[in-house]
């Protein structure tokens, strides 16, 4: 059985991911996975390093970004909670709509001020450009887990539910 990685954050990720693109390609190679995912927070400044690293080498990049999706009007500065979202690209026209939903968190939903800002997108945009996307429900900072460890289980079957409904078998 072969394993691919689908939340990997390098050193792109500020604050967050230390490991190199050459390294994390060489070590999936190592161990003999056929795909590696990167998903840098909120931006997609190594997703042309990952597809030249991995020419050549057996390994099919996949681009992705963990985003951030906030609840309401991206273009207000109001403080609200920042859910983390793995969004894929499941081929060209996703690609295409990952660069068009994280050009937009920059210019428009950017939240926050200095070294802690993130640039946020809401569901509506999700929405609007979901095709050829897959999302994951991330990792504990996802608005589904966020919802469980606050023992709040019905929001979160129903947060999954539209996830679902939006991305059918794209939502993991």
């Amino acid at each position: 059985m072969s394993f691919v990685g689908l939340h990997i954050h390098s050193d792109y990720s500020l604050l967050d991911g230390a490991g190199q693109l050459t390294k994390l390609v060489d070590r999936a190679v190592e161990l003999e996975m056929p795909a590696i995912a990167l998903t840098d927070h909120g931006v997609m400044y190594g997703a042309i390093e990952l597809i030249k690293t991995c020419q050549g080498k057996g390994i099919k990049p996949i681009i992705g970004n963990e985003m951030y999706v906030i609840n309401g009007d991206i273009t207000k500065q109001e403080r609200r909670p920042k859910y983390h979202q793995v969004v894929l690209a499941k081929n060209n026209q996703g690609y295409k709509n990952l660069v068009k939903l994280t050009t937009i968190s920059h210019l428009k939903g950017v939240q926050g001020k200095g070294i802690f800002s993130r640039p946020c997108i809401n569901k509506d945009l999700l929405a609007e450009y979901h095709e050829g996307l897959i999302v994951t429900s991330a990792c504990l900072g996802g608005e589904v887990p966020q919802a469980i460890l606050q023992g709040k289980p019905e929001i979160a079957r129903r947060i999954a539910a539209w996830y679902k409904e939006l991305f059918g078998d794209d939502y993991y």
